[in-house]
C-alpha cells in the first residue's frame, strides 16, 4: 500500500530480497522479494520520494522533510535541523556525502551525515525526483531523476549539472548496481531508459504496460523489479533475465 500516489521503489542494499514501495500516504515493505507486503506504519504521511542507506542508516525524504532510521530499528525520527528546504523531493548517498534537494531549497549537501549542510545549487534542481544516485568511485559524481528533462548529470558535487541525453522526456526514479556506476537504469511516466557505460549512452528498455518505476537489485544487475500503481497500492513484477521476460513477484 502506497496511498493514493506512487513515488518510490526500493531495494535495500543490506538485505537481500528486501524492498520498499513508497507514496504520500504509505510506505509498505517484503522481505521475501515482493510475494507478501507489510506496512511500515512509522513512514505513514512520509511522503516517500528520496532514499537513501549509509553506514547503517535508512534516509527518506519528502513533502515533510527528512526521515531517519537506524538499521534494523523499524522506528524513524523526523531530522529537519538545518535543512534548506523541507520539502524534499530527492535524496542520495555516496561514501562520505548526503545530498538532498527540495523545491524551497535548491540542492545540499552533508559530509557529517546530515548535522550540518551545505548548499550547492539553488537553480535547475527543483524537478528533481527521487533517487539521487552517486558513483561509489567519486562521490561528486551524480545523477538525478529530473520530472521536467530526463536525467541529469553533476560531475562537481552537485553544483552545476547539465541534462544527458537519455531519450526520456522525464524521468521520477534512478537505479544502479550495487557495486559500481556501470548499469544504470532511469524511469518515469514516459518509460524507461537504461546505459550500460556509466550514463555516457542510453537505449529504451521494455517494461510492462503501466509501469512507471524500475529498480535493480543490488546483489544481482539481471534481477530487476518493476511497480504499477493501482488504486492505493503497488503491483511489482520481476525480471531475472535483465528485462527480457517480466513476472509477478
Amino acid at each position: 500500500m502506497t496511498g493514493p500516489d506512487f513515488h518510490s521503489l526500493v531495494a535495500d542494499p543490506t538485505t537481500p530480497a528486501r524492498l520498499y514501495v513508497g507514496g504520500h500516504q504509505a510506505v509498505s515493505t517484503s522481505t521475501d522479494g515482493g510475494r507478501t507486503w507489510a506496512r511500515v506504519t512509522a513512514l505513514d504521511d512520509a511522503d516517500a520520494m528520496g532514499w537513501a542507506f549509509q553506514d547503517g542508516a535508512i534516509f527518506v525524504s519528502g513533502h515533510p522533510g527528512l526521515n531517519r532510521s537506524e538499521e534494523g530499528s523499524g522506528a524513524f525520527n523526523r531530522v529537519n535541523g538545518g535543512l534548506p528546504g523541507t520539502d524534499v523531493h530527492a535524496f542520495g548517498a555516496g561514501q562520505d556525502v548526503l545530498y538532498g534537494s527540495a523545491v524551497d531549497g535548491g540542492l545540499f549537501a552533508s559530509t557529517d551525515g546530515g548535522a550540518t549542510w551545505e548548499v550547492r545549487a539553488t537553480n535547475g534542481t527543483q524537478p528533481f525526483f527521487g533517487r539521487i544516485v552517486v558513483d561509489p568511485d567519486d562521490d561528486d559524481h551524480l545523477f538525478a531523476a529530473d520530472a521536467q528533462r530526463g536525467v541529469a548529470e553533476s560531475t562537481d558535487g552537485g553544483r552545476t549539472w547539465a541534462v544527458v541525453d537519455s531519450g526520456l522526456p522525464a524521468a521520477t526514479w534512478l537505479t544502479r548496481t550495487g557495486a559500481s556506476l556501470e548499469l544504470l537504469i532511469a524511469s518515469g511516466p514516459a518509460g524507461a531508459a537504461r546505459s550500460t557505460d556509466g550514463g555516457d549512452t542510453w537505449t529504451p528498455l521494455d517494461v510492462p504496460a503501466g509501469v512507471s518505476l524500475v529498480e535493480i537489485a543490488p546483489e544481482d544487475p539481471d534481477v530487476l523489479y518493476a511497480g504499477t500503481h493501482d488504486g492505493s497500492a503497488v503491483r511489482v513484477q520481476v525480471s531475472r533475465d535483465a528485462g527480457n521476460t517480466w513476472s509477478a513477484t
